[in-house]
């Protein structure tokens, strides 16, 4: 992705949405393959995803600044073009094991489960995390609601 691309992207959204900052928001996508990025993105647009989960020990592993309410983010596809904003409303830090079943059904992953929350993510920090610790059964995960901010549902579809 270039930041020309960005940039005009940001432009055309806040077009749409104006009352958004000038300021490019961070733009990255989720998961940690092609494949996961262009999966939960679709979830994203579709609505079903309103949550993400993250290692705090990736965060602190990359230096990398936490979320926080009220942050907006442009998520990417797969081939690093953008294609959504969203806006952080909360975040919660919580040990793996009290992870709640009300975020593991906002993520919109697997059967909407705890137990499938539990499965993929505990799968997932083992295989990509971005911190040598990787997964504990203790390790601190940050809880992150958010909502979707662009692109706005289709007006033709709240009439169908």
């Amino acid at each position: 992705m270039t930041i020309e691309l960005l940039d005009t992207y940001w432009r055309r959204v806040r077009a749409e949405v104006p009352n958004l900052p000038a300021a490019v928001p961070e733009a990255w996508a989720f998961g940690a393959t092609p494949e996961h990025a262009d999966s939960l993105l679709g979830l994203v647009l579709s609505g079903i995803k309103t949550g993400t989960a993250s290692s705090v020990w990736d965060y602190e592993a990359a230096g990398d600044r936490m979320p926080e309410a009220g942050d907006l983010s442009v998520i990417l596809d797969s081939a690093g073009e953008p294609q959504a904003v969203i806006r952080t409303t909360t975040v919660d830090i919580v040990p793996f094991g009290e992870v709640t079943a009300e975020h593991a059904h906002a993520e919109g992953e697997g059967d909407l489960s705890l137990a499938a929350w539990r499965e993929i993510h505990e799968r997932f920090w083992r295989n990509h995390s971005e911190s040598p610790r990787g997964w504990e059964p203790d390790m601190p995960v940050l809880c992150e609601r958010f909502e979707l901010v662009h692109p706005l549902p289709d007006a033709t579809d709240a009439n169908a």
